[in-house]
C-alpha cells in the first residue's frame, strides 16, 4: 500500500531491468476448474522465458470485498477502497510478468466479488489489504468452499498486530477447525519456480522513501496458510510485507533502488500461483 507515494503510475511497462533480473515457469492443477485463458496487456518479449509447464492457464482475479471501516465515518489513510489498492497497474504488471518470464497462458485480469457466480471458474484469487477484511455471513461458506474445492486465495499487503488479529478473526468464521500455520522454510513454494531462500519483506513504496521495510510495527515477513486435510495450503498469507507495490512500482524511473524489491515481489509470487495451480 501506499502512503505520501507519488500519483500511481497506471498501466507500465516492465523496465529492461526487471526484465533481465526475473525470469521464469508451471501444469494445472489436476481435478481443478479450468481457468480463463487469452493475452493481456503487450509486453516486451523475454529472451529467457521458461515453457517448463507450457499449458498452464492463469488470470489474476481481485476481489472486492466488504472492509471495516465501510459505510462508517472512521478515516482512512489511503484514497479509495482498500480492496483495490494498487490497482490496476499490480495486476497489469504481473500478469505481464507471468506472460514473459513463462509460457502461462493469462487472460486479462478481472474483479469479482465473492457472490459472483464466475467465481469458481478461477481457481486464483487475491486480496489485498486483508487486515481491513469484513467477510458478510452469506460470503463466509462461498470462500470455504472455493478453498476447500481446490481453490487458492492470495492474501497480500497487510501488516502488524491490529490488522493480524482482524485477518484472523475473519478466518476463524472461514475454519473455525482450523489453524493458521507458518509456510516452513523447506517447502516446495519456495523452489516451484524460483529457488527463493527465505520469504522477503517487499518494502511498500512509501515505507521505501522513508529508508524502511516495514510498517505498522510489522517487523517480520511471514508466510502463512491454512492446510487442507490433504496438507494442501489452501492459502497464501503475505504477512508484513506488500508484493503489490512491488508489481506496481517495478519500474518507477524515480525509485531505481526499489528494483530490488519489485524482483523480489514478482518472484515469490510467481512461485505462489505456480504451486498453486500445480498442487
Amino acid at each position: 500500500m501506499i502512503r505520501g507515494a507519488p500519483p500511481r503510475a497506471v498501466r507500465l511497462v516492465i523496465s529492461f531491468t526487471t526484465l533481465v533480473l526475473l525470469s521464469g515457469g508451471a501444469v494445472l492443477r489436476s481435478g481443478a476448474t479450468s481457468i480463463g485463458i487469452g493475452t493481456a496487456v503487450t509486453a516486451e518479449p523475454s529472451s529467457a522465458t521458461d515453457d517448463r509447464y507450457a499449458g498452464l492457464q492463469w488470470r489474476f482475479v481481485r476481489i472486492k470485498y466488504h472492509f471495516v471501516t465501510e459505510e462508517t465515518q472512521t478515516p482512512q489513510d489511503f484514497a479509495g477502497e482498500p480492496w483495490f489498492i494498487d490497482g490496476p497497474a499490480a495486476e497489469q504488471n504481473l500478469s505481464r510478468r507471468v506472460k514473459t518470464a513463462t509460457a502461462i497462458q493469462v487472460e486479462d485480469p478481472i474483479v469479482l466479488a465473492l457472490d459472483d457466480p464466475r467465481l469458481f471458474q478461477y481457481p486464483w484469487i487475491y486480496f489485498v489489504e486483508p487486515g481491513t477484511l469484513r467477510l458478510l455471513d452469506s460470503e463466509v461458506p462461498i470462500l470455504r468452499e472455493f478453498l476447500l474445492r481446490g481453490g487458492t486465495a492470495m492474501f497480500d499487503d497487510f501488516h502488524g498486530p491490529i490488522e493480524w488479529e482482524n485477518f484472523a478473526r475473519q478466518m476463524r468464521r472461514v475454519f473455525p477447525e482450523r489453524e493458521v500455520v507458518e509456510v516452513p522454510k523447506d517447502h516446495p513454494v519456495f523452489n516451484a519456480f524460483y529457488k527463493i531462500d527465505s520469504f522477503p519483506q517487499v518494502a511498500g513504496i512509501g515505507s521505501f522513501t522513508q529508508g524502511r521495510t516495514w510498517e505498522k510495527g510489522g517487523f517480520v515477513p511471514h508466510l502463512r496458510t491454512i492446510l487442507d486435510d490433504t496438507g494442501r495450503p489452501m492459502m497464501f498469507i503475505n504477512f508484513n510485507t506488500d508484493m503489490g507495490d512491488g508489481w506496481e512500482w517495478s519500474n518507477v524511473v524515480e525509485f531505481p533502488g526499489y528494483v530490488k524489491f519489485s524482483s523480489m515481489a514478482y518472484q515469490m509470487a510467481i512461485n505462489e500461483i505456480v504451486y498453486s495451480l500445480t498442487h
